[in-house]
């Protein structure tokens, strides 16, 4: 029997806190709350999550920078933005500093429930790393540990969000194939994400910053005309 899957839920607002803390432990979670981010730093630290629920307006400063620390203590961990804070603006940044998903409020429980074990699935599909990617793999300049979530360029050591990893970790074991926006889509997003193509291209533009010695000139992630992506340059350490 698995164990119950423990979640850090970031609140300030008690009365939302409580009843969401109370229906999610009548599911089966273990919930710890936080009410700022001194305290989830704090429980971060202390404890590991499988999953962390985050609001962006806290009373001690901003969830996205919460966010960001949170990826680098816990990068196995997936993220939840849970918040009124819902136009296109701050969905966008909270994906980009790696959230696994954005939720504004209100909304429905069930809905809420199925997005969070979306990303439990997923993250746990990242965590089983085949042989042949495990230790540090060389893509282009930077050198990726899948297992860690992390990308080293130039001595200098940077996280990768869940969906980073899912995407490049896809080109790396299809090095050499072009790999449909489709495939990419399946692989690092579910369907009630209302992903499209765009998503996919303006993830190949952030890992080619990282990847490629030139990114206006795209020589190890290339484009396929009318396909998608392929990855062309990979080494295992």
């Amino acid at each position: 029997m698995s164990p119950p899957v423990r979640l850090l839920m970031v609140e300030d607002e008690r009365n939302v806190a409580e009843t969401l803390g109370e229906r999610l432990r009548a599911e089966g979670f273990v919930v710890t709350r936080a009410d700022s981010i001194a305290s989830a730093r704090r429980a971060l630290g202390e404890a590991d999550f499988q999953l962390v629920l985050l609001d962006v307006g806290l009373p001690d400063g901003n969830g996205f920078e919460l966010a960001r620390v949170a990826r680098e203590l816990a990068p196995a961990t997936a993220i939840i933005f849970l918040t009124a804070h819902a136009g296109a603006e701050d969905r966008i940044r909270g994906l980009e500093l790696g959230a696994d998903d954005y939720i504004g409020k209100p909304f429905h429980f069930r809905e809420l429930l199925l997005r969070i074990h979306n990303c439990l699935k997923r993250a746990q599909d990242l965590a089983r790393i085949p042989g042949e990617m495990r230790g540090q793999v060389r893509i282009g300049r930077a050198l990726v540990d899948f297992e860690r979530f992390s990308a080293t360029v130039d001595g200098q050591n940077s996280a990768l969000t869940h969906k980073e990893c899912a995407v490049l970790r896809l080109l790396a074991e299809r090095a050499g194939k072009a790999v449909s926006r489709d495939e990419i889509l399946d692989r690092a997003w579910s369907a009630d994400e209302f992903p499209t193509s765009r998503t996919v291209d303006n993830f190949i533009v952030r890992l080619r910053k990282l990847v490629e010695v030139n990114a206006a000139d795209p020589r190890v992630i290339r484009s396929i005309r009318g396909v998608g992506y392929l990855l062309t340059q990979i080494s295992h350490v």
